[in-house]
């Protein structure tokens, strides 16, 4: 653990990388670190990864790090940027010759490139042609997984600094940002270096949980507040579905004008985090979830992560905390609202006053014997 002179938690050195994400806790990185900076923690587990950026400070603060989510997007970042071990030079030599390579019209080319005054799509054709031509030649040159997801992780960033959207895939911007002229170039991600021993999984959350850490981070997807908002608006596998299709470069059956996967559909891919409805005893479904993990999560800590836009009130979740443990820790954040969270929600929070919040809930789980 890095700690400033004054013995606190050193967070200056932190530097992690991500894309756009709708549930980013780029933010809040600082505040997670000195919630648990007084704890006696080696083993940490981040069980709804996401983009990993939570996963990759941990890392990086020393912790024995399990970075878990059932995406295979995630899967991919966590292991080029816990796990991938060569030199920089080995996999810049390859990011340098992907770069090279000219463009060419393929599949992605056909169903997400756009022309300036066609029909809107994620990115301009001279991306996608970049991205078929690169896609393809990742596959043809037979790395190894890990040194795989490091040029994965690259291609991704890159179309990320260059799509043209609102920082999902399930809608695309009518009049194309100006990050979307640039041409897409491949960098090398910047790994966790000098970090304790990683895992990388990709189970479901529960079964993640059952296995022992001292500290388990918690950050479920959440289901809106607003009970006319449809599913298909709140599912993350519809948000990043062609981060998922270039990782598999699989060509998968497409639907809808958005073009995503078939098995991005809500019947197919819905979490129980992400549900808004209540069951027929008038409970939240999402809110129901939340105490079964708290209750089969196996640690001495558990820190939860919840938006004041999700299908939670604090005063459920405080009933939740305090009937398996004893609550440490609140932290309430407010912060401004970016764009994906700029809606009004038809239930406020508890002691809400119409400002967006995130807010960190520390427990210390009972002792079972």
């Amino acid at each position: 653990m890095q700690t400033d002179l004054f013995g606190h938690r050193d967070i200056s050195p932190l530097q992690t990388e991500g894309i756009k994400y709708t549930g980013s806790k780029l933010k809040i990185i600082p505040y997670i670190l000195n919630t648990i900076a007084d704890l006696n923690c080696n083993s940490v587990l981040d069980a709804f990864s996401g983009t990993t950026r939570v996963s990759q400070a941990f890392a990086q603060q020393g912790f024995t790090t399990t970075s878990n989510d059932v995406s295979i997007w995630s899967e991919v970042f966590a292991t080029c940027y816990l796990l991938a071990d060569k030199e920089d030079s080995f996999y810049q030599k390859h990011i340098d010759y992907l770069n090279g390579l000219e463009g060419k019209r393929g599949w992605f080319t056909e169903h997400y490139g756009g022309e300036e005054n066609g029909t809107k799509r994620p990115f301009q054709v001279h991306n996608t042609m970049k991205l078929d031509a690169i896609r393809d030649e990742i596959d043809n040159l037979n790395l190894e997984w890990q040194d795989k997801c490091v040029l994965l992780t690259s291609l991704i960033n890159a179309l990320d600094s260059v799509d043209n959207t609102l920082g999902h895939y399930a809608a695309y911007l009518s009049k194309w940002s100006p990050r979307s002229y640039n041409t897409m170039v491949l960098k090398l991600p910047k790994r966790v270096k000098n970090r304790k021993e990683c895992l990388v999984t990709r189970q479901d959350v529960f079964d993640a949980v059952s296995t022992y850490h001292d500290l388990v981070y918690l950050d479920p997807p959440y289901g809106s507040n607003n009970e006319k908002m449809p599913p298909s608006r709140v599912r993350y596998s519809a948000y990043y579905h062609i981060w998922k299709t270039v990782i598999l470069n699989d060509k998968p059956e497409l639907f809808g004008k958005a073009n995503r996967r078939v098995d991005s559909k809500d019947t197919v891919a819905a979490s129980i985090f992400e549900e808004f409805r209540k069951d027929q005893d008038g409970n939240f479904i999402a809110m129901k979830a939340i105490d079964k993990l708290i209750a089969s999560t196996n640690a001495r800590y558990v820190l939860l992560s919840y938006s004041s836009g999700g299908r939670a009130t604090k005063n459920e979740l405080f009933k939740i905390i305090n009937s398996h443990g004893t609550l440490l820790k609140t932290i309430e954040i407010d912060y401004k609202r970016n764009v994906m969270a700029n809606m009004k929600w038809t239930n406020e929070w508890t002691n809400s006053d119409d400002k967006y919040k995130e807010y960190l809930f520390l427990m210390e789980k009972k002792r079972t014997i």
